[in-house]
């Protein structure tokens, strides 16, 4: 996951709607299931998803108080917490 592709996606959600993402993620899953993929292309569109799906989280905990700042911060500092365990 990549904060500032993070934070460009939760900035677009802000001006748009997260449903753009939301249906983005289900083309991009769909496309997972295509056989001749490569490792690398699978990669790269996991990388992808996770980052959407990491902007949807910031959108919830922004939308429910946090500050955008806060909201990133607190959301990678969670993704490190869990990596490290």
């Amino acid at each position: 996951m990549k904060l500032p592709v993070i934070k460009h996606l939760t900035q677009f959600i802000e001006e748009n709607d997260q449903d753009y993402l939301i249906e983005t993620i289900e083309v991009l899953e769909a496309l997972t299931e295509v056989p001749s993929l490569k490792d690398e292309e699978l990669d790269v569109i996991g990388e992808l998803i996770s980052n959407m799906y990491g902007a949807l989280e910031v959108n919830k905990m922004i939308k429910e108080g946090k500050g955008k700042k806060e909201a990133l911060n607190d959301f990678m500092k969670r993704v490190l917490g869990s990596i490290d365990k």
